[in-house]
This record gives structure tokens, C-alpha cells and sequence, in this order.
């Protein structure tokens, strides 16, 4: 018997765009539940700030309305988890396998939801994909708990020390952003261990599988694809040119760098420019940084970080292949060329599209809390921006948030994660068309 056949539900009603969202919506409902049991919270929780916790765990955003650490029992906590590493990691690779442990068939319906799930190019592969990213993951995971357990055990004792570490790990390594200290990492502003791991698990996690899965077979940037080189080095780039522009544009503010020695400065300038790329961790004040730079971190949370990832936004591809297609054009060049290798033409109209769809929609959610909201604009925007891109950094917001407003923040969390893209695909019927019309005359610009 196949294993659609088995299947309780009959995914083949849906399309693998809808099915996706239907998993992310169920698990984020199955998650409040669990949190609203008497022993995952230490007091009273509202339905809603059930809900929003549970949504920001799956989507891996991390902006919370409660303090993780004091409000959730360790039951809760690790519910908490759990949700992080099935929305990190997908909940179709969790479904895939198991279907491998129980010795099933993996069928072409299953097959196409794993490629969606992963934003895959081609259907052949992805379960071999699967199973090396679910095997690299949890080897990062516990390499890194082993690391952070090191620094944590001695400070916190062995239970609470270990299950710190555990959690901090799953938390980076999934770019989820949640911690179970009230002010985040900002007491390990200067810690170099605590700065490097924790940057290298949510780095690692944001690149994308495709590219770990490159770096893992091929071992050597020529042989990569051109995914992965433009990941790896546009990763490299971006990341210092943003510790170079928060460094100095924070270096003298009181409120973050201001009072640090300049070694600490550094430190947190640079974990401060790899966060805001989905990762949400901080070690500083956000709401205490200067204007200039949180419009800087704002550009940083929209481009988000790789495709197929533990990360949202529109992805660093999509910023490289738009501002290169806009090269080109500047320059006459009828193709759009990267490392010796033509764009296709659909992947660039791709990128314009999930652009201009996660503006759009950025735009709808600032619009909604300024009805609902009444708080400064900046924040609103940082806010909106921050879910958007499941970042999960804030400007003190989060927890003085309207019913409503939670209710706007999940919706704009719940179309990061998933993608705009799959969102729009899960209730429009795309059909192709043969039909060719004549050119027409459209002055733009």
C-alpha cells in the first residue's frame, strides 16, 4: 500500500503551495494548545499571547509578547523548541522521515511537497537533500549545545546549564531569535565564545541547504553552483559591510557601543550586523540605537537571508539578482550575467515579484498598526519589518501590543515564513498560456 493510500488526509486535493500553508497553520494551532496548559506557563495566559507565542516559534521570528525565560514552565519551554525546530527545519522534512523510518514509499505527490517546501528547482534529489540536512543539523545543533554547555554549566549550574544550551542552540541554529534571559544576549555583549557560536549557528542556518548540501558534496567554490557562490559571497560582503556601517555609526551612542571598550565594540557591531538577517538575537539596545542605523537594520531584515533556509525575508539571492539585473540594464547588457553564468530570464521576473509582493504586504501591515497602534511610526515599521523577515528584533513594542495588533504581527509572520510567493500560488490558479499577443508601445520611467 502506497503511502498516499495511507494518508488520513488526501493531500492530492491540494496543491503542494497550499499544503504547505496548511502545515504551518496547524502546527502554529497545535502549538497555542500545548501552551495553554496549565503546566507549560507559570501564570495566567491569554489565548492570544498563546497563539502569538506559538506563530513566532514556528515561524522562527522570535519577537515575544511574554518573557520566555520567566512566563513558560520548562514543559512550555520545551513545546517552545520543539515548534522552533519543526518550523526551522519544515515540517515536511519531519514528515518525510519519518515515512523513511516506517519504511514507506516516498511517492511523486510527496516528492513535489518536499521540493516546494525546500525551494528546490527540480524534484530529483530532495530526499537524499532531506536526509543530509536533518543529519547536518542535529550534528550542529549538539556540537554546539557540547560548545555553549562550556560556557553556560559553570555560570548556571548542570540542569539549568545544559537545558540552556540545548535551548540557545536549537534557538540560533533555526535563526529563531527567542532566549530565556529578559534582555536577550546583551549580558554576552563582549563574550567571544558565546558571539562566535551563536553567530555561526544562525549564519550556518540562514545560508540555505542548498548551500550547505554544495559545501558538503563539492567542497570547492569553483565546482559550487552559482546559488552557492552568490550566497557565500554576497553573505561575506554584506555582513562586513553592515558591522562596518553599525560600528560606525553607533561607535560614540552611549545607549549601545558608547560606554564599551573598543574590543567589546567590535564584538557587537558585528554580531549586530549578522542578526538582523533573520536571526533576532541581540546584544545590545535596539531601541536605543540611533535612527540612522535602524533604517540601515531595516534594509538588512527585508533582505532576509538564503533561499531554503531557517530564515525568511526575500531572500540575499533575490537582492543580488535584481540590483545585478539593474547593472545590466544601466549598462546596455541585454543578459544579466553573475560569475560567468547567464541569469534566466524567469528567475529574474521571479525576484521581481517576491519584491514587490513583500513590499506590498509590508506596506498593508504598517498601514494596519497605525490604525490599531498608537505608538511612535519607527517602531511600527522596525516592527513590521522585524516580523516580515521573521526576524524577531525589536524596539520594545512586541509586548505592548493590541489584540489586534498581535493578531496583524501573526498574519505578517505566518507570510514570511511560508513566502509571499506560496502564499499567493495557495489561492490562485495558475494556469500557462500558449496564447502569443502583439507587442505593445509602454512608455515607463
Amino acid at each position: 500500500m502506497t503511502f498516499q493510500k495511507e494518508t488520513v488526509i488526501k493531500w492530492v486535493r491540494f496543491s503542494p503551495p497550499q499544503v504547505l500553508a496548511i502545515g504551518f497553520f496547524l502546527t502554529i494551532m497545535i502549538g497555542s494548545l500545548m501552551l495553554k496548559l496549565p503546566i507549560a506557563s507559570n501564570g495566567p495566559l491569554t489565548w492570544i499571547d498563546a497563539l502569538f507565542t506559538s506563530a513566532s516559534a514556528t515561524t522562527v521570528t522570535g519577537l515575544a509578547v511574554v518573557d520566555t525565560g520567566t512566563e513558560f514552565t520548562v514543559f512550555g519551554q520545551i513545546v517552545i523548541m520543539a515548534l522552533i525546530q519543526i518550523g526551522g527545519l519544515g515540517f515536511m522534512t519531519f514528515a518525510v522521515l519519518i515515512v523513511i523510518m516506517l519504511g514507506k514509499k516516498i511517492g511523486l505527490k510527496e516528492r513535489m511537497l518536499v521540493q516546494e517546501a525546500l525551494n528546490q528547482s527540480t524534484i530529483g534529489g530532495v530526499i537524499r537533500l532531506v536526509k543530509v540536512l536533518f543529519i547536518f543539523s542535529i550534528s550542529i545543533e549538539l556540537t554546539a549545545f557540547f560548545l555553549l554547555s562550556f560556557r553556560f554549566v559553570p555560570e548556571y549550574g548542570w540542569g539549568y546549564g545544559l537545558f540552556t544550551s540545548l535551548f540557545h542552540a536549537v534557538s540560533a541554529f533555526n535563526n529563531a531569535g527567542f532566549s530565556l534571559w529578559p534582555d536577550n544576549l546583551m549580558g554576552f555583549a563582549g563574550d567571544p565564545a558565546v558571539n562566535i557560536i551563536i553567530t555561526f549557528l544562525f549564519i550556518t542556518g540562514g545560508i540555505g541547504f542548498t548551500v550547505l548540501y554544495d559545501i558538503w558534496t563539492y567542497r570547492r567554490f569553483k565546482a559550487f553552483s552559482l546559488h552557492t557562490k552568490l550566497m557565500l559571497s554576497g553573505t561575506l560582503l554584506l555582513n562586513v559591510l553592515a558591522m562596518l556601517v553599525i560600528l560606525t555609526l553607533e561607535y560614540s551612542n552611549p545607549g549601545t557601543l558608547g560606554s564599551m571598550h573598543f574590543t567589546d565594540k567590535l564584538w557587537a557591531s558585528y554580531f549586530q550586523a549578522v542578526t538582523p538577517r533573520t536571526a533576532g538575537f541581540n546584544s545590545v539596545d535596539f531601541g536605543s540605537m540611533r535612527e540612522c542605523t535602524l533604517v540601515f537594520i531595516l534594509l538588512l531584515m527585508f533582505i532576509g537571508a538564503g533561499s531554503g533556509s531557517t530564515a525568511s525575508g526575500i531572500k540575499l539571492t533575490t537582492f543580488i539578482v535584481i540590483m545585478m539585473s539593474v547593472i545590466a540594464f544601466l549598462k546596455g547588457n541585454k543578459d544579466t550575467v553573475i560569475f560567468r553564468r547567464t541569469v534566466k530570464h524567469a528567475v529574474i521576473i521571479k525576484s521581481l515579484a517576491v519584491s514587490v509582493i513583500s513590499l506590498f504586504i509590508v506596506f498593508i501591515g504598517i498601514f494596519a498598526l497605525t490604525i490599531t497602534e498608537h505608538a511612535p511610526f519607527l517602531q511600527i515599521v522596525f516592527e513590521t519589518f522585524s516580523a516580515f523577515g521573521t526576524v524577531g528584533l525589536s524596539m520594545g513594542l512586541t509586548p505592548e501590543l493590541s489584540t489586534a495588533g498581535k493578531c496583524i504581527i501573526i498574519v505578517i509572520m505566518f507570510i514570511g515564513r511560508i513566502g509571499p510567493l506560496t502564499l499567493v500560488f495557495s489561492f490562485a490558479k495558475t494556469e500557462k498560456s500558449n496564447i502569443r499577443y502583439p507587442d505593445g508601445e509602454v512608455f515607463t520611467g
